[in-house]
């Protein structure tokens, strides 16, 4: 994903990008940050996670200026969400997330709500960024209640 990222950049470096190029800047700090809070060159999970975690402060920021009637704001957020929306994998459909959430309860033997840590883990593993695991913990809730 380095690569891709440094080659994404000299794009819209000539391109004269500078939103895109804003955001490509933006991603590869926060992942030059993790790998030192690691101590090691970022593999395609931790990379994921630092690119959906990116993805997710900007739909929490374009909703915040939405309701406080910033459309400006807004706009900008999105905009930038998209940028990083590109370096993710195809998310997750609901009848995907539904068949590995099933897969997992069955796997682990969940069958209250003190199981659902070993489900979520399981699930974790399984979607490996592809999934918001907000909407993931909500359908396991509703399935071991």
């Amino acid at each position: 994903m380095q690569k891709q990222l440094i080659e994404d950049m000299k794009a819209a470096m000539k391109a004269g990008e500078k939103m895109r190029l804003s955001c490509i800047r933006m991603l590869r700090a926060a992942m030059k940050d993790k790998e030192i809070e690691l101590g090691h060159p970022l593999d395609d999970v931790e990379a994921m996670a630092v690119v959906s975690k990116l993805l997710k402060q900007r739909n929490d920021a374009a909703k915040q200026y939405a309701d406080a009637d910033r459309t400006d704001l807004e706009t900008q957020e999105l905009a930038e969400a998209a940028v990083f929306q590109a370096y993710l994998p195809e998310p997750l459909s609901e009848d995907e997330i539904a068949a590995i959430i099933d897969q997992a309860i069955n796997a682990s033997g969940a069958s209250s709500m003190r199981d659902m840590g070993k489900v979520m883990a399981i699930v974790k593993n399984q979607s490996a960024g592809r999934a918001d695991m907000g909407k993931v913990s909500g359908i396991i809730k509703s399935r071991l209640s």
